[in-house]
């Protein structure tokens, strides 16, 4: 295996590879002549890619890990549209022999930088039972672990070691910066509501070699874990201090909770009913789309196509060339 690395992402049909991979799923079928083959997922720090193994045994299926390392000899092809891998031999390769850089995506962020940043900007909430909401998370240090480790999403985006703390700041940044266009908006509950929307996703998603979803995340959710993490620390507020959390307060930070996906269609169990819930959902929509259009054109194989590939989350191909637009100096028009 010599020479730079082919990621995923640059695969292209036709290619000749020799690279390892790490191993998602697998399954062992047999085709209409009786022979077995092999189906499984492929994936680095920049995507997966689906792969198959034609004229397989038992030993071998038995012998790729899940979740595992395999070093793959084989080709790339296009079928019905779609490229995928086929395997022509591999084996299994020990963690130790791989550089994790290369198949754990992980922030491109100061992860200390950023929860400092986030925590500056919350400090601006002046309601104090919101203050001491927030501080009873912010001083649950096995929580904020798992907050600055935590993926934000299982695909769509930031989904990578430390994204849901890149995430939420740039959400927390957009509305410390729009919250004075708004008066008539709540800023103390839209910068509490941007700390908790998304919180349950240190439960719901484990971020190992590959992010996966935890038994509690496919039970539960993360927006439902949220809304019960919200009111264990206002109970234990309330014991604390002997003061009743008010009431009107934690329903509208469960709410918004409850609410910031938008719709029904996209999980959220009710609809934004106050403005501060509408705030928060397009700023969380905003952040989430411009880092999947930007990622997808930043990632198509093709750089010299105009249009990427058709983004089935996004429902279209995208405009690559938006960017290249400069101003002429030279010449500059007077506009009045």
């Amino acid at each position: 295996m010599e020479g730079e690395r082919i990621y995923v992402n640059k695969l292209r049909p036709g290619m000749t590879l020799d690279e390892v991979f790490l191993v998602r799923e697998k399954d062992l079928r047999t085709s209409r002549n009786g022979d077995l083959y092999i189906t499984c997922t492929l994936t680095d720090r920049t995507g997966d890619v689906p792969a198959r193994m034609w004229q397989a045994s038992q030993g071998i299926f038995d012998s790729i890990p899940v979740e595992g390392f395999l070093h793959v000899k084989g080709r790339t092809d296009e079928y019905k549209g779609n490229l995928q891998l086929i395997i022509d031999a591999c084996r299994p390769v020990s963690p130790e022999k791989v550089d994790l850089g290369d198949y754990l995506a992980v922030t491109e962020g100061d992860v200390e930088q950023m929860w400092s940043e986030l925590l500056e900007i919350l400090r601006d909430i002046k309601d104090r039972p919101l203050r001491r909401l927030i501080k009873k998370f912010v001083e649950d240090r096995e929580l904020v672990a798992a907050l600055k480790r935590s993926p934000a999403a299982m695909q769509m985006h930031h989904a990578f070691i430390g994204g849901w703390l890149e995430h939420t700041l740039n959400v927390a940044r957009a509305a410390r910066m729009l919250l004075p266009l708004y008066p008539q908006v709540n800023p103390d509950l839209v910068l509490a509501g941007i700390f908790l929307h998304d919180i349950g996703k240190a439960a719901e998603l484990a971020g190992g070699t590959t992010i996966s979803y935890t038994d509690r995340g496919q039970l539960v959710g993360h927006i439902t874990i949220a809304v019960i993490w919200t009111h264990e620390k206002a109970r234990e507020l309330s014991e604390e201090n002997g003061e009743t959390f008010p009431e009107r307060t934690l329903t509208l930070l469960q709410h918004i909770i409850l609410s910031h996906h938008g719709v029904h269609e996209y999980g959220s169990p009710k609809l934004p009913a106050v403005p501060e819930a509408y705030f928060i959902h397009y700023l969380d929509n905003l952040d989430a789309k411009i880092f999947m259009t930007a990622n997808q054109i930043a990632d198509d194989p093709d750089a010299e196509a105009t249009f990427t590939r058709f983004n089935r989350s996004l429902g279209t191909v995208l405009y690559k060339r938006s960017g290249d637009l400069t101003p002429d100096e030279d010449d500059e028009p007077t506009l009045f």
